[in-house]
C-alpha cells in the first residue's frame, strides 16, 4: 500500500513538473533596462509564434539589441505618425538573418490581435517577408493594422503577443538617445528566453 501511495504521489509530482506554467507561451526580453514579461497568442497567430520560439530556442536573440525607435520627432510631418521600439538579431547576426524564410503572413484580420500599446509585431518588407525583427508598441497603432495606412500594401503587420510586465522598461528604452530613427547606442538584448 504504501509503494501505491508512494507511486501516485512520484507521478503527480511528474506530470505537475511536465505541465506548463500558462497556458500560453510567456517570453521575456532580458535587456540592460530591465526585463519585459510577454504573453504570445499561439491560437491566433500560429505561425508566427512558432517561427519566433523557434529563433528563441536556436539562441539567436542572445546578445542582440533594440536599435531603432520610432517617434514624434524623427518621422516626416506628413507621415502618419508611429509610436514604437524595434529589435532583433538583423544588427548582431546578419549573415543568420539573411538566411532565414520569410514567415506566412498572419493579418490583424485573420488573428484578431490589434495594434495597442503593449502589442509585439513583426517588422516586415513585403508581406510575407517578416523573419526575427520584431517592435512594440508604445500606444495604439491602428495604422499598422489590416487596412491601415501606415503600409502602402494595407496589409499591415502580423501581431502575435502582447506585454504584461515591464511597459515601463518599454517606456525606459524608448527615451533612450537616438538619430534618424536609430538608437545611439543600440540597447543591449541579453537574451529572450521563454518562461
Amino acid at each position: 500500500m504504501r509503494n501505491q501511495y508512494l507511486f501516485i504521489v512520484t507521478i503527480s509530482l511528474l506530470i505537475g513538473a511536465c505541465s506548463t506554467k500558462y497556458k500560453n507561451p510567456h517570453i521575456e526580453i532580458q535587456t540592460s533596462k530591465g526585463e519585459i514579461e510577454l504573453e504570445l497568442y499561439p491560437d491566433q497567430a500560429p505561425k508566427t509564434v512558432q517561427a519566433f520560439l523557434s529563433y528563441i530556442k536556436r539562441g539567436y536573440y542572445k546578445n542582440s539589441s533594440f536599435y531603432r525607435v520610432l517617434n514624434d520627432d524623427n518621422q516626416p510631418s506628413n507621415a502618419d505618425k508611429a509610436e514604437l521600439i524595434q529589435g532583433g538579431m538583423y544588427k548582431s547576426m546578419p549573415k543568420v538573418h539573411d538566411t532565414l524564410t520569410g514567415i506566412p503572413h498572419e493579418t490583424t484580420a485573420q488573428t484578431h490581435i490589434l495594434h495597442k500599446k503593449g502589442t509585439i509585431s513583426l517588422a516586415r518588407l513585403a508581406p510575407g517577408t517578416a523573419t526575427s525583427e520584431f517592435f512594440i508598441c508604445l500606444s495604439d497603432q491602428p495604422g499598422f493594422d489590416f487596412g491601415g495606412e501606415n503600409n502602402p500594401d494595407k496589409q499591415g503587420y502580423a501581431a502575435f503577443g502582447k506585454v504584461i510586465k515591464g511597459m515601463d522598461i518599454v517606456t525606459k528604452i524608448y527615451s533612450q538617445n537616438e538619430e534618424n530613427q536609430s538608437f545611439d547606442p543600440p540597447v543591449p538584448i541579453y537574451d529572450i528566453i521563454q518562461l
